[in-house]
C-alpha cells in the first residue's frame, strides 16, 4: 500500500482508469513550465531535498581544530488540490455511462498545474524558489495593448538573449490574457501572429495559467531545472454515503541556473 491509499477507496479498478486519464487529459495541456525548462525526477514521494552542491560554514565545530561545513540543500514543496466526487457517478461510470460529471476533479487539476506554474515564472518565497521572471536581470519588456507589436517585443527579448550569449531556439510561455490576444489576432494579409512568432522564436509557444504577461526562454537545456519528487498522483482522503474525497498531489522544487536566459514581458 503506498501513502496514496487508493486501495481504502470506494472506487473500481475501471473508474480508477476513468479518473486518472481525465485527470491527465486535464494537466497535459496546462503544464506549462515543463514544456520550456528541463525535468529531473521523479525521484519518488521520499525524496526530500535538492542537492545545491554548495556549503555554509559552521563556527561551533564540536572540537577544537576542526572546520566544519553544513551541505546546502533546496527543500521539496508538497502540493496537495483536494476534490470530492459524487459515488453515484462513479456507480454510473461502472455501469458503462459515458457523461460522467467530473468537474471537480478538472477544477482541481487546474489549480494544481496553475500553481507549479506560478512557483517556476514567478516564485515562491517561503518555499525558498525564486522564479525565472523574478530572476532575469535582463530589463522587462512591455508588450501593450496592440498584438500586431507582439513580433516586435519578442524580437527584442531574443536579441538580448543573444546578446546575452544565451543560444536558442527560444520558447514563449503566454498568460491567459497574452494567449488569447495571440489567438484572436491576424497580423496585415491574415498571415496568424501565432505562427509569425514560433518563427522569430524557432521554438514553442505555450499556454501558460499562473503566468503573468510573458516570459521568452532559452531552449538550450541546462538553464532552468523543475526537480520532481512525487509526480502528479491521485490520493485518496475519506468517504461517505453520498462522496469520495480525493486530492492531485505532488512534490518539487525549482532552481533558475542561469538567470540570464529568460526576458519577462509585461501586459
Amino acid at each position: 500500500m503506498s501513502h496514496l491509499l487508493r486501495e481504502q477507496a470506494p472506487v473500481t479498478e475501471a473508474s480508477w482508469h476513468l479518473i486518472d486519464d481525465e485527470a491527465r487529459d486535464r494537466l497535459t495541456p496546462a503544464l506549462a513550465a515543463r514544456k520550456l525548462v528541463d525535468f529531473a525526477g521523479p525521484h519518488g514521494w521520499e525524496h526530500s531535498a535538492s542537492n545545491l552542491g554548495r556549503t555554509r560554514s559552521l563556527a561551533d565545530a564540536p572540537v577544537d581544530g576542526i572546520a566544519a561545513e553544513q551541505r546546502r540543500v533546496l527543500a521539496m514543496v508538497e502540493l496537495s488540490a483536494p476534490f470530492t466526487l459524487a459515488r453515484a457517478e462513479l456507480r454510473d461510470a461502472d455501469r458503462g455511462a459515458r457523461d460522467i460529471d467530473l468537474a471537480p476533479l478538472d477544477e482541481a487539476a487546474h489549480r494544481v498545474a496553475t500553481a507549479e506554474n506560478r512557483a517556476v515564472f514567478h516564485g515562491w518565497e517561503s518555499a525558498d524558489i525564486v522564479g525565472i521572471a523574478d530572476a532575469s536581470p535582463h530589463k522587462e519588456i512591455a508588450l501593450g495593448q496592440d498584438c500586431e507589436r507582439y513580433p516586435r517585443h519578442v524580437a527584442r527579448a531574443v536579441e538580448e538573449l543573444l546578446n546575452a550569449g544565451v543560444a536558442g531556439p527560444y520558447g514563449l510561455a503566454l498568460g491567459p490574457k497574452a494567449y488569447r490576444r495571440v489567438l484572436e489576432s491576424t497580423e496585415h494579409g491574415g498571415y496568424p501572429l501565432f505562427d509569425h512568432l514560433r518563427k522569430i522564436l524557432g521554438g514553442p509557444l505555450v499556454w501558460a495559467p499562473g503566468v503573468d504577461g510573458a516570459v521568452v526562454v532559452s531552449q538550450r537545456g541546462g538553464d532552468f531545472v523543475l526537480e520532481v519528487g512525487e509526480d502528479l498522483s491521485i490520493g485518496y482522503e475519506r468517504h461517505d454515503a453520498d462522496s469520495v474525497a480525493l486530492y492531485i498531489q505532488e512534490s518539487f522544487t525549482f532552481r533558475v541556473l542561469t538567470r540570464e536566459a529568460a526576458v519577462a514581458l509585461t501586459l
